[in-house]
């Protein structure tokens, strides 16, 4: 083991065999078979037994420390699904081999970093008191989530804590970001159906016009955000598709529209879908139609605590220095990490990728983060649990084998 660290170099070779292998052959949420067979295999080469299957293509593993005392329980998460996106970045020798699959959102590297993470507390058992709960969760992008089971499936039952991360091109490489409170927003999704009734197109007075009811609505919806919604709520109401009509000249009798309700608030969440529900059913009725919705209620937003923010913020401080750590970050969009903070006292921290080449957006073709910060960002997480476990650094790393 090279000095001042906690990995072994077997155990980096290891996490970067496993970005690159998960890069190469990336797998959509909910059919992450083969990345879940590799996890589990890893596991088994460095002798981690005990692994269990969560949320059908899902891994967690619980490393149990054998050091005296009470000790506490730390769960931490990476993400494991890709998305439907073709990967343009022929740079890169370990890029998709799966045409139109690719990690845009860099869940190959939080694999990667949770596998460390359960390598190194696997060999440091002795030196620590308490449980590491590592989990390896699929469907963060898309229904069914793997939050919801972790939620249903109480595995977070007796926890203390629990621990996720996420790549940030946004911020630069080598920096950390943090802010306690809400960092991303709830997203729940709804389905409306306006129906009224065909005519020809001629005489619109003999129908109702779906149509019309539809355009009332996505006018109106907006009304709800900037006139009903408090402005550090962050609320969104996004209609993302319309389909209706099948001629020129006929009075659509039916309209779908399909789109999300976010915000940052859990207190007015509800409020904020009850809202959508209503505007539906009272321009339908102005117009003399019927309006059909159904929302599905998805993750809700990540909040952050403040102690272990603040915990993680002077980490930070002494292991890089203050300048690399940014409160100022947050998310427009959503994670089912939200299921974890829901339950137990959570933090969700930023680790910054942006550098000369890697300047690309997340969810885009042309994503992408170095291998170089893949180490230091599992070290970091390694050193934050273990303070939260109680446990000296120093105690932790004597008497380690290379």
């Amino acid at each position: 083991m090279r000095p001042n660290t906690l990995l072994t170099d077997v155990e980096r070779n290891a996490v970067l065999e496993l970005r690159h292998t998960m890069h190469r052959e990336p797998e959509l949420s909910n059919q992450e078979g083969k990345t879940q067979e590799r996890i589990l295999a890893m596991l088994d080469r460095f002798g981690i037994t005990g692994a269990r299957v969560f949320h059908n293509t899902g891994v967690y593993v619980d490393i149990v420390g054998r050091a005296s005392g009470e000790g506490r329980s730390i769960a931490v998460r990476g993400d494991i699904d890709a998305l439907p996106i073709q990967e343009a970045r022929d740079d890169l020798p370990y890029r998709s081999q799966v045409p139109g699959v690719m990690h845009a959102c860099g869940h190959d590297m939080h694999g990667s970093i949770a596998l460390g993470t359960a390598l190194a507390f696997s060999r440091m058992r002795d030196n620590f008191a308490g449980k590491v709960r590592v989990f390896f969760h699929p469907a963060e992008e898309a229904e069914p989530v793997g939050g919801r089971s972790v939620e249903r499936e109480a595995l977070l039952h007796g926890f203390d804590h629990a621990i996720g991360f996420h790549v940030s091109p946004d911020i630069p490489a080598g920096t950390f970001g943090a802010s306690e409170g809400a960092v991303t927003k709830s997203a729940d999704q709804f389905r409306l159906t306006f129906t009224g009734t065909m005519s020809h197109g001629a005489a619109p007075y003999r129908g109702v016009d779906a149509i019309a009811i539809a355009a009332a609505f996505v006018n109106e919806v907006q009304k709800v955000v900037s006139r009903e919604m408090l402005p550090d709520d962050g609320a969104v109401v996004t209609v993302g598709t319309i389909h209706g009509g099948e001629a020129s000249n006929i009075i659509c009798p039916s309209v779908v529209l399909e789109g999300t309700i976010r915000t940052k608030s859990a207190q007015r969440r509800p409020l904020l879908t009850q809202r959508v529900r209503d505007i539906a059913a009272g321009v339908a009725t102005m117009h003399r139609g019927h309006a059909d919705c159904v929302i599905s209620t998805g993750e809700p937003p990540v909040i952050n605590d403040a102690e272990l923010v603040r915990r993680f913020r002077q980490l930070v401080s002494e292991t890089v220095g203050k300048d690399h750590f940014r409160d100022d970050k947050t998310a427009e969009g959503s994670d089912d990490f939200g299921f974890y903070s829901a339950q137990i006292p959570a933090i969700y921290f930023w680790f910054g990728s942006r550098e000369p080449g890697n300047e690309s957006g997340l969810h885009t073709p042309t994503f992408g983060a170095s291998d170089s910060l893949l180490i230091p960002t599992t070290e970091l997480t390694i050193k934050y649990c273990l303070s939260l476990l109680n446990q000296g650094l120093d105690a932790a790393c004597s008497n380690q084998a290379v």
